[in-house]
């Protein structure tokens, strides 16, 4: 059973690419036609590539890793913000630090400076600063929460990368590239999908189009999730105890595979 359909996926425009003229040629396999000078997107595809994308985020949730959601522009934030609290997992969504992978030791340190400024206010020591000191201090807590608020708990890099619009996110990609860290995109008709293991071919403009393949994905970590507690729950019935974190093989790094063209000649870029 697909995690999504046609009608939904068309509902939400996610099927809506870029001007003729901005296209990626790499985008090609993935575009249905040209209309009005705009290129629509193949959603048949589109519906292919969320299940297996839906399905390798569901085997990394069960297996108790964690995986980062990056969406920084505006149309995207909330929406990245709401689905990935909705099932525990890390996010990015006001800047992307350079360097929050491949630099993750420093990121950590930031993140312990926040926790200390908070031990600080709860021990009764921020009170015996002075007024310019407090202000400082608040201050910078407050920047700290913005940025890093959200990844607080990331005590380890990520096991993969969601991202929507990768050529906004271009940096957080290139780490994850770096690292071997599996990305996980949706990609529009303007972008590049060479170096996205999982591609999920879509409108990245459109609220709605965004909202709509977040939730079909989350909705995968989610029973991946709570299979994982199920499983926990008959070791501990059965007297093993022991948390296994490997217990279910996360899948591994891979490209996508591409789509076939379609039959006409792609439209060239003018």
């Amino acid at each position: 059973m697909s995690r999504t359909n046609f009608e939904t996926l068309l509902e939400a425009g996610c099927h809506f690419g870029h001007l003729k003229r901005k296209w990626n040629p790499a985008m090609a396999p993935y575009i249905f036609m040209e209309r009005n000078g705009i290129h629509i997107i193949d959603l048949h595809k589109t519906v292919g590539m969320i299940d297996q994308a839906a399905e390798a985020l569901k085997q990394i949730a069960k297996s108790g890793k964690k995986i980062l959601f990056v969406a920084t522009k505006k149309q995207a934030k909330q929406a990245v913000a709401d689905k990935a609290s909705s099932v525990n997992m890390p996010y990015v969504n006001e800047r992307w630090a350079g360097g929050m992978l491949t630099n993750f030791p420093t990121i950590r340190k930031a993140v312990k400076k926040m926790a200390n400024i908070d031990k600080m206010t709860q021990d009764g020591t921020f009170s015996n600063l002075s007024k310019r000191e407090m202000l400082q201090i608040s201050r910078q807590r407050a920047k700290l929460e913005k940025n890093l608020g959200s990844i607080a708990d990331l005590t380890r890099l990520p096991s993969a990368l969601f991202v929507v619009d990768v050529m906004k996110e271009h940096i957080a990609v290139a780490e994850a590239n770096r690292l071997g860290i599996p990305v996980f995109a949706i990609v529009d008709t303007n972008s590049n999908p060479d170096n996205i293991d999982f591609v999920i071919p879509a409108n990245d403009d459109a609220s709605k189009s965004v909202e709509v393949i977040l939730g079909a994905c989350c909705q995968a970590i989610a029973e991946g999730l709570e299979e994982r507690k199920a499983e926990r729950v008959d070791m501990d019935a059965a007297g093993e105890g022991e948390d296994n974190e490997e217990a279910a093989e996360a899948p591994k790094r891979r490209r996508a595979p591409k789509a076939e063209a379609p039959a006409e000649e792609a439209p060239a870029a003018e």
